[in-house]
């Protein structure tokens, strides 16, 4: 066993060595801060773009959607042209497709695609399904999802640069744990030294930073959904038909969405670190703020209408 444990300590010690080796020259040729931050932002956003786009062509074939045209569905052309001229946006291409729910969800920026299952020309009325697709178009008017996929481009590249830093540290300290439990003829207690311990400090802290960006933009995803429907509210001033709209589509859909559901305007929320880890807030929140929407302005109408009289 002592035999063993010199020689992992040799193997680790060249590992951490080897590590230490390949970050020397990158330190001692090290751009100016500002620079080095410079180049891990244009990096991150640049990779972000592309594999936005990428991953956009992907969903699009993955789907096998067919393009609605105006000759087939001539008013909702009509209500979407009426949106379109409202807001800061392309008119976007429509596909049909059969998706995991009836749902709906904009992918693109500029013009973009809005998706919409089949069963939403069933499932909703004409004023719930102009709803969506205003919510759709405020989130490709803002370029929503291109935004999130920069934004954990981002946390990836930093939290990569953090292990990279921290790389020789864990890979030591490791080592040396296990071979002086090795040396010491009780393999199992590395952990419980503190340099085993110095080794999971590290990993946490690595851990740690990852999760708590990526609580951060998954709080922005919710919000942007919530600024999404205040927008199809000040476009359509019908705050009941969307709430309808969602009502109806949280009916109808099933617990199974598999990976398009974080494209959906619906996310389950059984537990509040569901809540906490989701893209979307809960629809029973959404709803509430948009039947809170409509109270006040039937009260603001009312109001109006009174002081008139």
């Amino acid at each position: 066993m002592a035999v063993v444990g010199v020689l992992s300590l040799l193997v680790y010690l060249s590992a951490a060595y080897v590590g230490y080796a390949l970050l020397l020259p990158v330190w001692d040729s090290r751009p100016s801060p500002l620079i080095a931050a410079l180049v891990v932002i244009v990096t991150a956003i640049v990779l972000g773009i592309v594999n936005y786009w990428a991953a956009t062509a992907r969903l699009k074939r993955s789907l096998d959607a067919v393009e609605l045209s105006r000759a087939r569905v001539p008013e909702v052309y009509r209500r979407l042209d009426t949106l379109v001229d409202q807001m800061d946006v392309e008119t976007p291409t429509l596909l049909l497709a059969e998706l995991p729910v009836p749902n709906a969800f904009a992918i693109g920026g500029g013009a973009g695609v809005i998706v919409v299952d089949r069963r939403l020309f069933q499932l909703l009325s004409a004023t719930e399904f102009e709803a969506l697709l205003a919510h759709e178009l405020a989130h490709l008017e803002t370029r929503d999802a291109l935004v999130q996929t920069v934004a954990y481009s981002l946390v990836q590249t930093v939290v990569g640069l953090v292990g990279l830093v921290l790389f020789p540290v864990v890979v030591l300290t490791g080592g040396l744990a296990r071979s002086f439990a090795l040396l010491r003829g009780n393999p199992s207690s590395w952990s419980r030294s503190w340099l085993g311990r110095a080794q999971r400090y590290a990993l946490q802290v690595v851990a740690g930073l990852g999760f708590a960006v990526a609580l951060l933009i998954l709080g922005y995803s919710r919000r942007r959904e919530l600024a999404a429907d205040d927008r199809a509210i000040e476009i359509t001033g019908n705050p009941v038909g969307l709430a309808r709209a969602l009502t109806k589509i949280e009916q109808a859909s099933k617990p199974d969405t598999g990976l398009l559901r974080q494209l959906y305007v619906h996310s389950e929320a059984d537990s509040e670190l569901s809540r906490l880890l989701s893209t979307h807030p809960p629809m029973d929140e959404r709803i509430q703020r948009l039947q809170e929407s409509a109270a006040r302005s039937s009260a603001r109408v009312s109001e109006a209408s009174g002081s008139r009289r």
